[in-house]
């Protein structure tokens, strides 16, 4: 990663919210005490350096992807790009897949947002468009849910291969795609990987910490439901 660029994911402890929250979440539309979610934010700021607030974003599950220097908190999208130093771009999950993304000179970075409506309507492929040359971006993914905890259905499946525009790149992407039974496990860490690839992004690291089974550390959605959110941010500085 370049000098200039600086990351960080948020853990699940360390905060003020009380169960099912506990104890540091991120997240003001999940229920939470307000002034907790105040409190845990305000925590977080203070150690990333106390840079002027991110970007606190409402995502939907699409493929927006907003200029961060140029937004207001609340905005309606699911990733933001910066050029400027300490703007920090953040993004907010509980299984989807964290994607920081930054150029190779250190002048730009993005965070995205991308569980598997966004990864399949093009959302990496959106995130790599800003940054020009493929080859020139470095990728991270954070903690999502692992292929053993994430069961999805034929429609799922089919929402990737029926838009995939050669039989050789749907062929790649069936195989995040594991049989069982009637179903399927979705690999969303491999599928974004697959699809970084196909878009000729080389550099792709993280992709290995599972949300669903680390209890302790990460929030998981399809485990408990009612659960907060962790944070995956990156800036300049």
């Amino acid at each position: 990663m370049p000098n200039t660029v600086m990351s960080a994911v948020t853990l699940r402890y360390g905060g003020v919210s009380s169960f099912p929250f506990g104890s540091n979440n991120l997240a003001a539309h999940v229920g939470d005490d307000p002034s907790s979610v105040a409190s845990n934010r305000r925590y977080l700021l203070a150690q990333i350096g106390g840079f002027k607030s991110p970007l606190w974003l409402d995502q939907v599950h699409g493929t927006t992807i907003v200029d961060a220097d140029k937004s207001q908190d609340g905005i309606m999208a699911d990733g933001s790009y910066s050029r400027e130093q300490n703007r920090v771009c953040l993004v907010m999950t509980a299984d989807c897949v964290p994607i920081l993304l930054c150029n190779r000179r250190g002048d730009q970075v993005a965070a995205v947002h991308a569980g598997w409506r966004g990864l399949s309507k093009g959302i990496i492929s959106r995130a790599v468009s800003l940054f020009g040359d493929p080859s020139d971006v470095l990728v991270y993914l954070g903690p999502a849910i692992g292929v053993n905890a994430y069961e999805v259905n034929e429609d799922v499946r089919r929402s990737f291969l029926n838009v995939a525009d050669e039989s050789n790149y749907a062929d790649c992407l069936s195989q995040a795609f594991k049989p069982t039974k009637d179903r399927f496990m979705l690999d969303l860490c491999e599928l974004a990987k697959i699809q970084l690839s196909y878009l000729g992004v080389q550099s792709v690291y993280g992709g290995n910490c599972c949300t669903f089974s680390d209890e302790k550390s990460f929030f998981s959605f399809r485990r408990d439901r009612m659960t907060g959110r962790n944070a995956s941010m990156i800036w300049l500085r």
